[in-house]
């Protein structure tokens, strides 16, 4: 078969536009729960606004932490399918 794709050639490449869409709504959802529950948290406790101030940056170090291991994942992904390909030209009969 003439355009047959090699093997690996099917492997996800890189993060597409509804996984990025997924990270940052991920990102922006776990700031916005966060924040709820400090607020919610210094209203019972009376802190105002130490635990929303909290809930803040433990939402964003969360939400950068997700972003960093599923955006290396992709990088993961992606070298190994170019490894894959570079591996399924090199065994390839040159024409």
């Amino acid at each position: 078969m003439p355009n047959a794709k090699p093997d690996g050639e099917h492997l996800k490449a890189g993060l597409g536009g509804a996984e990025f869409a997924g990270i940052g709504l991920q990102f922006a959802l776990g700031i916005l729960v966060f924040t709820a529950v400090g607020g919610w948290l210094d209203r019972r406790l009376g802190t105002t606004p130490w635990l929303l101030v909290l809930g803040v940056f433990f939402g964003a170090g969360g939400g950068f932490y997700s972003m960093y291991r599923k955006i290396t994942a992709a990088q993961r992904r992606d070298a190994e399918a170019r490894r894959v390909r570079s591996e399924a030209r090199k065994g390839a009969p040159r024409t």
